[in-house]
């Protein structure tokens, strides 16, 4: 595994679940694996699990782990290559990536969709400067379009919860929110369920389709109701058009996930990646429910990224 962006870094999505798994039950089994290696992790946005996660997952392995809040901390960076630097960025990413490259062994970035061009979204304007750049491995902590630990996390959750020999029906359902919210983890959850061993399907009010780059055959359901039924596992994530890019749009009915919708599911349990708006998203008696497995799906964002960190590890040893 030379960088971690997507599912598609994985040669065997199986065998970094189990990994993840082992890891889980002794989180300290290797405490000098990272000794004299440094990982850099860049936040370019806002962050509690992620940044706390991959902390905590770099020390079980002994890295020397340098935080960087890079919109608070930093010199404001400047993104468009031929700008005349003459406003208020200071620094260009090039420059900030080179002196990455200096100090760290492993660069793990996090940075969310502009949410105002489709195309440089679409095109991962920030994430793939790094990924042109850096001089050694990235991992994706997000991006514009998505979050790769997040779903690896999802994958060790629905893993680890399935016991029957059958497929699971997983279920991503849309959900409320009162702002546009990127695509970024329904794009990544989307891909990944496709390498996994379930029954998979999309439920969405119509004007909120996931890109098709990302869905392809997946069904999409527009009756949520319908969808729901003889559910497994429900992931609530809210996202904002992609036709009609980054719009919030009139929804009918009621999308908020409820006791009575749950009813229509297989004693579903429930996810979501948190941040999560209570009583909007997820009602608090779904939330705080004994079908919610939300935190256990956020504990095992360590074991994802500890998992992530040492392929890498393996990979730059040799």
């Amino acid at each position: 595994m030379k960088n971690f962006t997507s599912v598609y870094d994985i040669d065997n999505l199986q065998d970094i679940i189990a990994k993840a798994l082992k890891i889980k039950e002794n989180p300290l089994e290797n405490p000098t694996k990272g000794k004299g290696k440094t990982i850099g992790l860049v936040f370019l946005n806002s962050s509690l699990r992620t940044r706390l996660s991959s902390q905590i997952a770099a020390q079980n392995l002994g890295l020397n782990v340098l935080v960087l809040n890079a919109a608070q901390e930093a010199w404001n960076l400047e993104f468009s290559n031929g700008t005349v630097m003459n406003g208020d960025t200071v620094e260009h990413i090039k420059d900030a990536i080179e002196v990455l490259n200096q100090y760290c062994d492993i660069i793990a970035v996090r940075c969310f969709a502009g949410m105002k061009n489709k195309e440089d979204d679409v095109n991962e304007s920030i994430l793939s400067q790094f990924l042109k750049r850096a001089k050694v491995p990235i991992v994706s902590l997000e991006s514009a379009t998505r979050h790769p630990l997040q779903s690896l996390a999802d994958c060790i959750t629905i893993t680890e919860n399935w016991k029957e020999n059958r497929k699971p029906k997983v279920v991503l359902t849309w959900a409320p929110h009162i702002k546009p919210i990127a695509q970024a983890v329904g794009n990544s959850f989307t891909e990944w369920m496709q390498k996994m061993d379930v029954d998979f399907v999309i439920t969405n009010p119509k004007g909120y389709d996931l890109d098709k780059n990302f869905t392809k055959d997946t069904p999409v359901i527009h009756n949520q109701d319908e969808a729901l039924k003889d559910a497994d596992f429900v992931y609530v994530k809210n996202w904002s058009s992609f036709d009609d890019y980054a719009k919030v749009l009139k929804v009918e009915g009621n999308w908020m996930l409820t006791n009575e919708k749950l009813a229509l599911t297989n004693q579903a349990k429930v996810m979501h990646c948190l941040p999560v708006r209570r009583n909007l998203e997820l009602s608090d008696e779904v939330m705080d429910g004994e079908n919610s497995i939300i935190y256990q799906q956020a504990k095992n964002r360590i074991f994802s990224a500890q998992a992530v960190f040492s392929e890498i590890l393996d990979e730059i040893s040799q």
